[in-house]
């Protein structure tokens, strides 16, 4: 039985939830041992339209992404909201379609329209009180108390971090469950903010390979005192990487035969996907046989 996410993050030990884009991924996360997985928005931009994290993704694309993902896996997954795709009423309807899809994290953060990743330059915020009632109009509208909210905030890289940490407390009194300081440059402003936070709602970090924050593994961040941390995108950048090798073998070659040590056969993903499984379900309803 899948231990609820409000649950695991209960416990001192820190839960690390791999970037997925589509169910594939989410799979293959799950068969590997994750224990809950993060549905990137900025995953899905890179992989379903070639393009960066700059709020061309919409609230539906995602929907759809995470019912195809929650049809196929069981954990608990923690979907990027980005602003909310809107104002507090669009915030509301995004509550209701995510947690309706199988959501059980949703994460809204306080950056205009159109957003962008937290690790690029020209970012831009709504007010703290703004935000402050995007957080509760979640929190109203939300079915189950086991869906946690998550707040937000990009403003280290917009306004200091002094302005960051004040308005993560606002973020926090208007009832985020979990908090989500993004882009701390240093492991001493690292430590500034779980100072600050720690003894009041559980702390996400975010490690982006080759972004802004300091790459810590897991029992570091968990010595800080983090609850939950995310590697959102680097599945895309090892799919990425391996995709750019894969073509130009085959284009130079003419032949996948120098590639097939770095991948599975026809067998291979079918077992990995569940095939065999499947077709014998199917057997179960062919010609009326019980």
């Amino acid at each position: 039985m899948t231990v609820s996410l409000k649950s695991r993050l209960s416990e001192a030990r820190i839960l690390v939830a791999p970037g997925v884009y589509d169910a594939l991924t989410g799979l293959i996360a799950e068969q590997s041992g994750a224990e809950a997985v993060y549905l990137s928005g900025a995953s899905i931009a890179y992989t379903r339209f070639g393009r960066p994290d700059i709020g061309l993704v919409s609230m539906s694309e995602v929907a759809e992404t995470l019912a195809a993902l929650r049809d196929r896996i069981a954990l608990p997954v923690v979907v990027d909201a980005d602003n909310g795709f809107g104002n507090a009423l669009n915030v509301q309807r995004t509550v209701r379609v995510f947690e309706r899809m199988g959501a059980n994290a949703i994460q809204i953060e306080d950056q205009t329209m159109p957003k962008r990743c937290g690790h690029l330059e020209g970012k831009k915020l709504i007010s703290s009180e703004e935000m402050a009632g995007k957080i509760r109009a979640a929190c109203d509208t939300r079915q189950s108390a086991e869906t946690l909210i998550i707040g937000r905030t990009d403003a280290i890289a917009v306004e200091g971090l002094e302005a960051a940490i004040d308005r993560a407390g606002t973020y926090v009194d208007a009832g985020a469950d979990i908090l989500f300081i993004e882009a701390p440059p240093s492991v001493a402003d690292m430590e500034i903010v779980v100072k600050a936070f720690r003894d009041r709602v559980p702390l996400m970090a975010n490690m982006v390979e080759g972004g802004r924050t300091p790459m810590l593994d897991a029992a570091a961040l968990e010595k800080l005192g983090y609850s939950l941390v995310i590697f959102p995108g680097g599945i895309v950048r090892a799919i990425a990487a391996t995709a750019h090798d894969y073509y130009a073998n085959l284009v130079s070659s003419g032949s996948n035969q120098a590639f097939r040590n770095r991948m599975l056969d026809f067998a291979g993903l079918n077992e990995v996907i569940g095939t065999g499984a499947m077709l014998a379900e199917g057997k179960r309803y062919d010609g009326g046989r019980r």
